[in-house]
């Protein structure tokens, strides 16, 4: 019973790190597209303004 409830709680903990590990990457895939898009906005307005800074 009690190697039961060790493995009971092994595949929990490594669920629980599973689940945290997706829903960040999850987040983080979300905050790169928007940085993406933010990027893409910024270039085109520069290269429609044309304005070269250097």
């Amino acid at each position: 019973m009690n190697i039961l409830l060790a493995i009971i709680a092994i595949v929990a903990i490594v669920l629980l790190f599973t689940g945290g590990f997706v829903a960040s990457i999850h987040w983080l895939l979300w905050v790169g597209i928007v940085l993406l898009v933010i990027a893409v906005i910024v270039w085109l307005l520069r290269v429609i303004t044309g304005r070269r800074t250097r």
